[in-house]
């Protein structure tokens, strides 16, 4: 009997990640979460404050995804690797857990035009190196050391071990209410990853809006995101860029979750990976499941 594929999930205890770590348990892979606070809390993921079934078949790890050095060692003997991790808006995330910092000190510094620090390769960041975050970020989560340098990190120390492939979870678009940096860092990641570590098979998801009704404050915004799509097909697509993942059908959770554990498996798949060919994935891994 072939040996279990072994997967880890940095940031396998939110609300994408916790359903990647399911669908990895539910086909009997071997599955490692890695996230700064182990376990996840039950209540902000799902419906109830009781752990599922299945999550006692996960290794809820701790480790710091701007630290590598608190990670590294879970990547040993991995098949798969999977970031799961970003940001919407940048804070002061010390000010933030003290109360200090406010929604619109917040959207400031999201919006801000001054200079971005490189990426960590061109940094010569290594692993053993504490945080990756230059001195000028380092109490700040910001768009690059979230979105862009932690996946770079993540991916330079899965190609290191080996491991098969690498899945990013990058976004459908930006949207209007956010800054152009959150889609540039995250194409940035793209596109660094994939010139650095061709080795590795790596896949870059651009999921859109996800919702899901254990999360009650989704539905809303996926049926305003959902009349977005709408008038994005009826106007042929020429607000597209405008709107940005606004103008893209939303997907539920699950079938994400789903789409991405189907690709992992699938020496096919690779790059960018866009809506249409995330919900055929889905069906993919739902026909499979029926056979």
């Amino acid at each position: 009997m072939p040996a279990a594929k072994r997967l880890v999930v940095c940031g396998g205890n939110g609300f994408l990640g916790s359903r990647i770590c399911k669908n990895a348990v539910q086909r009997g892979w071997d599955v490692t979460s890695i996230s700064r606070s182990g376990a996840p809390r039950w209540d902000a993921v799902t419906s109830s404050a009781t752990p599922p079934s299945w999550s006692h078949r996960v290794t809820w790890e701790r480790g710091d995804i701007l630290r590598p050095a608190t990670y590294a060692p879970f990547l040993k003997g991995t098949d798969f690797v999977v970031h799961t991790m970003g940001v919407l808006l940048e804070a002061d995330y010390k000010g933030v857990l003290r109360g200090q910092e406010s929604p619109i000190s917040g959207l400031r510094k999201a919006f801000t035009a001054a200079s971005q620090p490189g990426n960590p390769l061109e940094r010569r960041v290594s692993e053993s190196d504490a945080d990756i975050r230059p001195p000028e970020t380092r109490e700040q989560l910001t768009y690059e050391n979230m979105n862009r340098d932690s996946a770079i990190m993540l991916a330079k120390e899965a190609a290191q071990e080996n491991v098969s492939v690498f899945v990013y979870i990058s976004a459908a678009g930006g949207a209007p209410v956010l800054p152009t940096r959150y889609i540039s860092t995250k194409r940035e990641a793209e596109s660094t990853i994939a010139s650095e570590f061709p080795r590795m098979r790596n896949i870059f998801f651009r999921p859109p809006f996800l919702y899901d009704s254990s999360r009650p404050i989704t539905m809303p915004m996926a049926a305003m995101t959902g009349v977005g799509a709408v008038f994005n097909g009826v106007t042929g697509g020429i607000f597209g860029n405008l709107m940005g993942a606004a103008g893209v059908k939303p997907l539920r959770v699950d079938i994400v979750a789903e789409a991405i554990v189907q690709a992992l498996n699938d020496e096919t798949v690779k790059g960018p990976v866009e809506v249409p060919q995330i919900e055929e994935l889905a069906n993919q891994a739902w026909r499979s499941t029926m056979v």
